[in-house]
């Protein structure tokens, strides 16, 4: 009996190495036709998981309660098991190189359990070669077996869009790949079983690495073409949003808009493939000039704030500014490499200490990773300026009425709709100084 009929026959468990944003929802799905191990080093987090609490807030309490998945941080548990998921991060380090530590020391970790006849599927991004030129020997090193002959290998790169309430894992088409034919059909056959938009199974792993960091480079050159208009329209002092609304109605117009590009995926995967090219030998133009202009997007809102704030004659040494949002996209509790913090930061620069409000972020981590005390929107009063940096809906429902509160009578107000979701001319009206992208 194969791997895929022992996983159907509940006789074997599929272990989900990595229990994020990506992890948790492939645990939970797989745990609705097989048996899961859901593993992760974090015991908070594991324990967070018994006791039904989503730490992603992106599934639910509810999903992670009613789920038959079993969750440790105990490594015997991945003993005899026979097909293993990866989704543990990969971030940059300093110089914007890739961080491979994390699915370095998962390779590991799997490999000291590895036994004959194992599936390993990583799911984690990576540039082209990683999994065979990098994790295979690690796999190999710490189980002293050898892949082709006593495991294999796989790889199905993740799209999971955090705060995405529309395109969930299993609405997504699922690239897949294996380092032959038979372990590619085992593993397109072990996604089949929760994807419903089907699976695509690529002709290579390596095919399959690259389709992912391309994917989110290509978003991250398209916003950066926007922001590079964004930033020549102001010196032209025509409104970028009127332009692109213009735009808009050609069928053939693709309609990114300018922003703050931050978070796991865009702010990060490029670097993943221009460290590969140059490391055979391709210095990339167009990726990496997309890049340092989305890099210093952050610089560029502040600089435009205290722009204004002067231009209205606001004592920048004392002025107060609010800040609405700190994750990296609007609808979803996730900060990591949220560009927000790249604007705070250069308006620490000239001496100004926003007042930060979020209330999908919890505190103590905000506090942890940025040092930002996060407050109530209720204590961000006598302000001279707001500024929404991400529109979360309960932010995005708010009226003109609803800002005028948090200024002084009679004082000077500024708005700063960082994505443009508000209409202009509305606060306009209501004596707004109003600036977007």
């Amino acid at each position: 009996m194969n791997i895929y009929d022992r996983l159907l026959d509940r006789m074997e468990s599929i272990a989900v190495v990595g229990l994020g944003y990506v992890g948790l929802p492939l645990a939970l799905a797989f745990a609705k036709k097989v048996n899961v191990v859901g593993f992760d080093l974090n015991k908070k987090k594991i324990e967070g998981y018994r006791n039904g609490l989503d730490a992603t807030d992106d599934v639910g309490d509810e999903a992670v309660r009613n789920s038959t998945a079993s969750f440790t941080s105990d490594v015997s548990r991945l003993e005899d098991v026979h097909f293993y998921i990866v989704a543990v991060p990969t971030p940059i380090g300093s110089g914007n190189v890739p961080d491979l530590t994390y699915i370095e020391n998962a390779s590991r970790l799997v490999g000291s359990k590895l036994s004959k006849g194992a599936i390993v599927v990583f799911e984690s991004t990576v540039y082209p070669g990683v999994t065979e030129e990098i994790c295979v020997p690690i796999l190999e090193a710490e189980s002293g077996l050898r892949c082709g002959e006593d495991f294999k290998v796989g790889y199905s790169p993740e799209r999971i869009n955090p705060g995405d309430k529309v395109h969930r894992l299993e609405n997504i088409i699922k690239i897949v790949s294996g380092m032959d034919t038979e372990t590619l059909e085992t593993i397109a056959k072990v996604y089949e079983l929760i994807i419903e938009a089907g699976v695509y199974r690529a002709e290579s792993i390596k095919v399959a690495e690259a389709a992912k960091v391309i994917e989110n480079a290509q978003r991250d050159v398209n916003i950066a073409f926007m922001n590079e208009l964004a930033m020549l329209f102001k010196q032209m002092n025509i409104p970028t949003r009127a332009v692109l609304e213009a735009a808009k109605t050609k069928w053939n117009f693709l309609p990114f808009e300018p922003g703050l590009v931050g978070g796991h995926c865009i702010g990060i995967d490029p670097y993943y493939l221009t460290y590969k090219a140059e490391d055979t030998g391709y210095r990339s133009r167009i990726i990496l000039a997309g890049r340092h202009i989305n890099d210093g997007m952050g610089s560029f809102v502040a600089q435009s704030i205290v722009k204004m704030l002067v231009k209205l004659k606001v004592d920048i040494s004392s002025a107060r500014i609010g800040f609405l949002g700190l994750t990296y996209k609007e609808n979803c509790s996730d900060i990591r490499n949220t560009k927000v913090i790249d604007v705070i930061h250069e308006l620490n620069e000239y001496g100004i200490t926003p007042l930060v409000t979020d209330p999908m972020v919890d505190p103590e981590q905000a506090f942890e990773e940025y040092g930002i005390e996060l407050m109530n929107m209720e204590h961000l009063q006598q302000l001279d300026a707001v500024v929404v940096a991400v529109p979360h809906s309960s932010f995005a429902s708010m009226t003109a009425r609803d800002f005028e509160a948090m200024f002084a009578k009679n004082k000077t107000k500024v708005l700063v709709d960082v994505k443009g979701v508000f209409n202009k001319s509305d606060f306009e009206k209501n004596g707004f100084h109003y600036w977007s992208l």
